[in-house]
C-alpha cells in the first residue's frame, strides 16, 4: 500500500496545476491558501482545517518544462464525503499562481479507507498463507477473524450516520440504536444496516424509512423500548426484531441475530405498551427525593473527592456502601442491591452513565461532563448544577 500523506486521513485529494510561467512550492501553497479565504465560510476556512488537524499537511511536487511550471498537489482530509467535496472543488477557482495565469483541476477525491481496506485483505491473505503453511489445525476459525475484520472497515458515513454499504440500495434496511450494533450486523453479513445514534431519530433515518421497507432492530431492555416509542413518532416502521431480554444488539452472535430477524413482528400486530417478559427481577430506579439535605449531601461528597479519582457509592438510606478507584466503578456495583446514586471525582461520560441505567441507579455525579451523553432514567448532575438551581 502507497504511503499515506496522513495517518489520520479518510480521504486524499489530488490535484493538477498548470502554470503559464515558472512558479515554486510555496508559491502554489499561498495561492491555495490566499484565493480559498472565505469562499467557504469560516467553518471550512483551509487554516483553521489545518490548525486543527482536520486538513493535513499539503504536499507539492513542481517540475518546470521550457519555461512552464506543472505540478501534482496532495491535500490528505479527516472531513466527511461532503466536506472533503467541497474543499475539493473551491481548489477549481484558483486562476493565478504568484505572478501567473494558472489552471488547477481535481484529477481524483480518493477514499483513504479503501486503500486500507485492500491492505488488511492482501496482508491477511500472506497472514492466512503462512499459517496453513505451518499445518495450523485452526486454520478455518482464522478465516473467520480475518473475514470479521475485513467487514468491520465497512461501515460508511450515511449522510452523518454510521450504516452498512447496501443501506441507500436495498429495498429493505433494519435500523439499529448505534454504531457497535452496526459493526456487528456487518460481521454477520448484514449490510442494510443503519444506526439512529443519539437521543433523537435523524430526519435522514425519517426519510429513508418512506421509501423503504424497516425493521427496527431494537436492544433486549428498556433502552430498546423507548427508542421504539421514538421511532413510531416520527418514522414509518414495518416490523420489529427484538434482541433477548437483557441483551444488546451488539452483543449478539450469528445465530442471535437471525433467530431475531426471523422472529420479527409487523408493526400491527405489536402491542408498543407491553414491556419485555422479566426473566431477572429487575430493580425500579428511585424516584429523587427533591430534598435540601440531598442536594447538600451530594455537594458535599463530591467536594471531599476533589483530587482523590475516586467515586463513592451511596445507597437509598445514603450511606456510603463503598469507595473505589473510578477506573472499579464497574465492578463495585455489581456488589451491591440497593444503590441509590454513584459520586466521582471525573467528568460524567456514556460508558458510566450505561453502568447507572443497567442498574436502575438514580443519580450519577460528578464534576462536569466529558462528552454528549444519554441516560435512559439515571439523572446527572454536575457540581455546577448543585450550586445553581434546586434538584428537579
Amino acid at each position: 500500500m502507497a504511503k499515506l500523506a496522513q495517518n489520520f486521513a479518510k480521504y486524499v485529494i489530488k490535484l493538477k496545476v498548470n502554470a503559464k510561467g515558472v512558479v515554486e512550492r510555496p508559491d502554489i501553497i499561498g495561492a491555495i491558501f490566499g484565493q480559498t479565504e472565505g469562499l467557504l465560510g469560516s467553518e471550512l476556512d483551509l487554516r483553521e482545517l489545518q490548525h486543527t488537524g482536520r486538513i493535513g499537511r499539503i504536499e507539492v511536487d513542481v517540475k518546470t518544462n521550457r519555461g512552464k511550471a506543472a505540478a501534482e498537489v496532495i491535500i490528505p482530509s479527516s472531513l466527511d464525503a461532503s466536506e472533503t467535496s467541497l474543499i475539493a472543488a473551491s481548489m477549481e477557482t484558483i486562476d493565478k499562481i504568484g505572478p501567473c495565469d494558472a489552471q488547477v483541476d481535481i484529477i481524483s477525491v480518493e477514499d483513504v479507507r479503501s486503500q486500507k481496506r485492500q491492505y488488511v485483505i492482501e496482508r491477511a491473505k500472506e497472514i492466512l498463507r503462512s499459517v496453513m503453511d505451518q499445518g495450523m489445525p485452526d486454520s478455518q476459525k482464522i478465516s473467520e477473524i480475518v473475514k470479521d475484520a475485513v467487514r468491520s472497515w465497512e461501515v460508511i458515513n450515511y449522510q452523518g450516520l454510521s450504516a452498512g454499504p447496501d443501506v441507500a440500495i436495498a429495498d429493505e434496511i433494519i435500523i439499529v440504536e448505534g454504531r457497535a450494533d452496526v459493526i456487528n450486523l456487518l460481521k454477520n453479513g448484514i449490510r442494510n444496516v443503519v444506526a439512529i445514534e443519539g437521543s433523537k431519530i435523524p430526519q435522514e433515518v425519517s426519510d429513508l424509512t418512506k421509501q423503504k421497507t424497516t425493521t427496527a432492530f431494537l436492544d433486549g431492555d428498556r433502552g430498546g423500548d423507548l427508542d421504539l416509542k421514538k421511532l413510531l413518532a416520527v418514522a414509518e416502521i414495518d416490523f420489529i426484531a427484538r434482541a433477548q431480554f437483557g441483551k444488546e444488539v451488539e452483543e449478539l452472535s450469528r445465530k442471535e441475530i437471525f433467530k431475531a430477524l426471523r422472529d420479527r413482528v409487523p408493526i400491527n400486530q405489536t402491542n408498543i405498551d407491553k414491556t419485555p417478559p422479566q426473566q431477572d427481577a429487575q430493580p425500579e430506579i428511585q424516584e429523587p427525593r427533591d430534598e435540601p439535605k440531598e442536594r447538600e449531601f451530594f455537594s458535599s461528597m463530591l467536594e471531599g473527592l476533589v483530587g482523590t479519582r475516586a467515586a463513592y457509592i451511596v445507597d437509598t438510606d445514603m450511606q456510603t456502601l463503598s469507595k473505589v478507584p473510578i477506573s472499579e466503578v464497574g465492578d463495585a456495583v455489581n456488589s451491591f442491591s440497593n444503590i441509590y446514586a454513584i459520586i466521582f471525582d471525573g467528568k460524567i461520560n456514556q460508558p458510566i452513565v450505561d453502568i447507572a441505567n443497567r442498574r436502575r441507579i438514580s443519580y450519577v455525579v460528578g464534576m462536569g461532563f466529558k462528552e454528549r451523553v444519554r441516560s435512559m432514567g439515571t439523572k446527572l448532575l454536575t457540581i455546577q448544577d448543585l450550586k445553581a438551581e434546586p434538584l428537579a
